[in-house]
C-alpha cells in the first residue's frame, strides 16, 4: 500500500460499524467512517438488548442450517462482546431469559453509540457523515478502498489496508427484497430506518463477493396492519410480541404455524400466506399477562391493542366467543369459521389432545372471554440474505476464498441466520470488533 493510505475504511456507521471504529482507534489504527445519513447509530438507535443462544447446542437447536463456524464464533465471543461494552464504560445489566432459550445484557444502546463516536474521534478517527460510498477501488484483485461522494458533490478517494461494510442491510430496497427475501418482501412495513437500502451489498457483489440463499428468511415482527410507524418509537411499542400466547388466523379461516416458536418466526410465515395478512387473536388471559405486559423484563409495558385502536387499525372486542362469529364481512374473513375453529382449539387443550399446528410453548386453551383481535401483517427489520463472510469477518468468494482487503458484520452479511434468529444486535456487535481485530492484524503485516 502507498503512504498515506489508512488501516481502515469503514462504510456505515451503526452498531457493526461503530463498534469496529471505537475498537480499531483505540488500538492505534487509522479509521474513517463514512455514513450515508445525517447521524449515527442506525437501526441499533432503537434497540436495548444484546442478547444470543448461551450454547452452541442450543444455537444450533434453534438456527440448525445457519453457517457453522459464524454460528460459532458469535456464540463464544459474545461475552467478550459485553466485556467491552463495559470496557468502555457504559452498563450492561446482569443476563437475562430472552425468548424461550436465548440469555441477553439490557444497556443504553445510544449511551454506547454514543461513546464509540467519541472513541473513534478522540483516537484521531475521521467521521464524514452524508457521504455516499460511489464505488470501491479494486486493485490487482482486492479492494484498496473506496470512491466517496459528500451531500455538496464533492468527490474523494479514501485508500485503506481494510474496508469494512456496515451499512446495515437492504431492508430499504424493495426490489433486493423482493428479489432476495419474497416476492412480497417488497411490501412490507419497514421497521428500520431508511438508509440501509443495499449499499455494502451492491458495493460487494461488483467486486466479485458471495451472496447467501435466498429462502433464509428475515427478522421482523407482527404490527397492526395498514398502521405506518409515526416514530422509530413505534418500532417497539407496535409490535405484537404477544402473538406467541395468541392465536393467529389467515384469511382462509385456519392456522398455519405454531405461534408459540416466536413473533419473529410467525412473522416468517405470515408473509407466505394470502395476501400475508391474519387476524390475531388473545382472550383476557394473554391480553392480562402479555398483551399489556413487558416482552422482557425492564422493558416499558404498552397496551398495543388501544395503541393499535387509537391508530386506526382493525381492531375489534368480542364479549364472548360467540362474537368472534361478527367479524366485518369486508375484512375478509369467515367470523363464523374463525369463532368454531377457536372452539376447537379450546376443547383439544383443555383435553390435552394433540394440535395441529402444535403449540410446543404454551398449550394452554384461550376460554376466558373477552376475545381481543387486532388484523396483523409482517413487518421487516432486516433480511438474513447478504453477504457471505468467515469467521473472521472477511467477505469471501464463490470459491469460499476471501475478497482482498474487504470486510463485512452486522446486517450486510448472510449465512449465519437461516429461517432462524438469535440476536442481530450481538452479531453486529461480534463481528464489528472481529472485523477491527482482523484489520489490525492486516495493519501489522504492512
Amino acid at each position: 500500500m502507498r503512504a498515506g493510505d489508512i488501516d481502515l475504511l469503514i462504510v456505515g456507521a451503526g452498531m457493526a460499524g461503530l463498534t469496529a471504529g471505537a475498537r480499531a482507534a483505540r488500538a492505534g489504527l487509522s479509521v474513517t467512517v463514512v455514513e450515508i445519513g445525517a447521524e449515527v447509530g442506525g437501526s441499533a438507535r432503537f434497540a436495548g438488548y444484546a442478547w444470543t443462544a448461551p450454547t452452541h447446542e442450543v444455537m444450533d437447536e434453534h438456527n440448525p442450517r445457519g453457517d457453522v463456524a459464524l454460528k460459532r464464533a458469535l456464540v463464544d465471543r459474545f461475552a467478550d462482546g459485553i466485556s467491552w461494552i463495559r470496557s468502555v464504560g457504559v452498563a450492561a445489566k446482569d443476563p437475562q431469559p430472552v425468548l424461550s432459550f436465548g440469555r441477553g445484557h439490557q444497556f443504553d444502546t445510544n449511551h454506547y453509540l454514543d461513546t464509540c463516536r467519541r472513541l473513534l474521534l478522540e483516537g484521531g478517527g475521521e467521521l464524514l457523515l452524508r457521504t455516499d460510498t460511489e464505488r470501491l477501488v479494486v486493485e490487482d484483485g482486492a479492494v484498496a478502498g473506496a470512491d466517496l461522494r459528500s451531500a455538496d458533490g464533492t468527490r474523494r478517494r479514501v485508500r485503506a489496508r481494510a474496508t469494512l461494510l456496515a451499512t446495515g442491510g437492504f431492508q430499504g430496497d424493495p426490489a433486493l427484497c423482493s428479489a432476495h427475501v419474497h416476492p412480497h418482501a417488497g411490501r412490507m412495513e419497514l421497521r428500520s430506518n431508511p438508509h440501509s437500502r443495499g449499499g455494502g451489498y451492491r458495493l460487494a457483489t461488483w467486486a466479485g463477493a458471495a451472496t447467501g440463499l435466498d429462502d433464509a428468511g428475515f427478522y421482523g415482527h407482527l404490527v397492526p396492519r395498514g398502521i405506518p410507524f409515526a416514530d422509530p418509537a413505534d418500532f417497539v411499542d407496535m409490535s405484537l410480541y404477544y402473538s406467541e400466547h395468541a392465536l393467529l388466523f389467515n384469511l382462509r379461516n385456519a392456522r398455519f404455524a405454531d405461534e408459540t416458536l416466536g413473533d419473529h418466526l410467525t412473522a416468517m410465515e405470515l408473509l407466505e400466506q394470502p395476501e400475508s395478512r391474519g387476524l390475531l387473536i388473545a382472550d383476557a388471559r394473554v391480553f392480562r399477562e402479555w398483551v399489556t405486559g413487558s416482552y422482557v423484563e425492564g422493558a416499558v409495558a404498552v397496551d398495543k391493542f388501544a395503541l393499535a385502536s387509537k391508530r386506526g387499525g382493525r381492531v375489534g372486542l368480542a364479549e364472548d366467543i360467540d362474537e368472534l362469529a361478527c367479524l366485518p364481512p369486508e375484512w375478509g374473513y369467515d367470523g363464523e369459521s374463525v369463532r368454531d375453529a377457536v372452539k376447537r382449539f379450546n376443547e383439544r387443550a383443555s383435553a390435552g389432545l394433540e394440535l395441529s399446528p402444535g403449540r410446543e410453548l404454551d398449550r394452554l386453551p384461550l376460554d376466558e372471554p373477552p376475545y381481543y383481535v387486532i388484523e396483523t401483517a409482517p413487518a421487516l427489520t432486516f433480511p438474513f440474505h447478504g453477504l457471505r463472510i468467515d469467521d473472521r469477518a472477511r467477505v469471501l468468494r464463490e470459491d469460499g476464498q476471501p475478497v482482498g482487503g474487504l470486510l463485512a458484520a452486522g446486517s450486510d452479511t448472510g449465512g449465519l441466520w437461516h429461517r432462524a434468529y438469535a440476536g442481530g444486535l450481538a452479531s453486529a456487535l461480534v463481528f464489528g470488533l472481529t472485523a477491527a481485530d482482523t484489520a489490525a492484524k492486516t495493519a501489522r503485516r504492512t
